[in-house]
């Protein structure tokens, strides 16, 4: 089973918020998740950003891929550098 991090798009119509979830990449966008962690609101100035680190790395450390937009969510939040890091101290 292929496992994805991605956004779930909530909120109503022209005002949309996300929530960061973790769910299997044949179902649906807004359907069936195993774990929620975090949100996204890009309607605000600055957007806000809502992400567990721990359950974050450990959902990368079993193999989930990013979405494009995770991904850059990440870099932004400083996850992926301590994605790397962990890999490099067990090296």
């Amino acid at each position: 089973m292929a496992v994805k991090i991605r956004l779930r798009r909530m909120g109503a119509k022209k005002a949309p918020f996300y929530r960061v979830v973790v769910a299997d990449s044949r179902s649906p966008r807004d359907g069936r998740t195993i774990d929620e962690i975090g949100y996204y609101n890009p309607i605000t100035d600055p957007a806000t950003v809502k992400i567990d680190e721990e359950k974050a790395l450990s959902w990368l450390a079993n193999g989930a891929q990013p979405s494009d937009t995770v991904r850059n969510l990440f870099r932004k939040e400083g996850i992926l550098e301590k994605m790397h890091e962990q890999k490099s101290v067990k090296k």
